[in-house]
Order: C-alpha cells, then structure tokens, then sequence
C-alpha cells in the first residue's frame, strides 16, 4: 500500500514499515500517523519490495522485519545500505535471540526492538534513530552481553545441529556432510559445550532461542 504525501509537512519523520504480516503493518501505520511529528510514507511486505519502495520513496527511517518470506530482513538491509549508505533501519523481531541482534548491528542497523515491546518504545526508536543515535533498549541489550564472551559456533557445527532438527542420527548426519561419524561426535560434543547445553535436545532449543538455527 502506497501513500500520498500531499500535505506532508517537511519536517515529519517519513517512515517506511515493512513486514510480512499485514496486520503488523496496519499498527505500525497507525501508531505513526497518529504522531505530529511522523508520517508513514508506504508499505513492504517482503525484502525485494522493501528495496524498490526504498528506492522510490527514500525514508528517513525504515522499520524493517528480521523474517521476511523472500529476502531475510538483515539481507535486505545490507542490499539497501549497499546503495545508500546513510539509510537509517531499526529491525523488528519476534525472536528475542542475540545473534540475530548481533548480525544486524554488524550491518548497519541503528535500532533494534522485540516485537512485544510496547508501541511507545517504537517511537522513541524512531525518533532517536531520525536525530542520529542508535536505539538498543536493556532488554535487547542483555542477552548481547550475557553471549559476548562465549565460543561461538562454526559454520561446521551450525550445520551438523540444523541436520540434528530433522531427526538425523551420528551416522545419517556424517553420510549427508561427507565426515565420518566420529568426526560428527566431536562435532557434537563441542557444540553442547559451547552452548552450554546438557543434551542434544537442549541443544537445539537454546540454539533456536537464541537465533543461531531456525525450526
């Protein structure tokens, strides 16, 4: 959905919400409009769009969804800073895990807020993230600097865990990588250390929590 920006006062803050879920964008649409000082200048419901609207409008600020159905929301981000540098995103996420965090920070994003925080929290985003600050609350803050020092995971390890979701047993899980089945449980046992996990299955749901495989 495109809106026109007739009467658009220049110093209202032109924003651009993306996300795949149209009510989301509904309520964003509302929340700023609502604002003197805010306008919402149009619509994105995927990453690809999220460029071409981008390109057309240039907003001042764009709220940008970390799951996206086509292009991931930090890829997306990274396509659009690509051509425009100064672009200001502030990423939403329903999964409040650190590494997703980390990785759109390392990106470029300027604000990063969990989607069940409260509409006011959104503003304020915006608005710091207009005057040229960044926006991290406490709450986004926390599990940075609870991980900041831990072991992270190898591109390896990742991927012998993503086949562990499905149910893959040592040996399935060495025939599908091309590694012999040992190797997967040196693979294994390096992971439950890093994460801290007592078993596989702990394994799995910290790792979800926290961003670093999807189910």
């Amino acid at each position: 959905m495109l809106y026109g920006l007739e009467g658009v006062h220049r110093t209202c803050i032109r924003v651009l919400s993306v996300d795949q879920h149209p009510l989301f964008r509904e309520g964003i649409a509302a929340i700023v409009n609502q604002q003197p000082d805010m306008t919402l200048v149009s619509q994105a419901s995927g990453g690809e769009e999220a460029i071409r609207q981008y390109r057309l409008y240039r907003p001042d600020i764009t709220t940008m969804d970390v799951r996206l159905p086509d292009l991931e929301g930090i890829d997306a981000l990274v396509a659009i800073r690509a051509e425009f540098p100064d672009a200001r995103i502030i990423m939403l996420s329903s999964v409040e895990g650190d590494v997703e965090v980390r990785r759109a920070l390392q990106a470029g994003a300027r604000g990063y807020l969990f989607k069940n925080m409260p509409s006011s929290e959104l503003l304020r985003a915006i608005r710091a993230v207009h005057a040229g600050g960044k926006h991290v609350p406490p709450e986004v803050a926390a599990p940075l600097a609870e991980h900041m020092s831990d072991d992270n995971l190898t591109a390896r390890e990742i991927e012998v865990l993503m086949r562990l979701c499905t149910g893959n047993r040592n040996r399935d899980i060495g025939e599908l990588l091309g590694i012999s089945e040992d190797t997967v449980k040196v693979h294994m046992s390096r992971i439950l250390q890093k994460l801290g996990a007592k078993d596989r299955t702990e394994a799995v749901a910290i790792a979800t929590r926290r961003g670093i495989i999807r189910l």
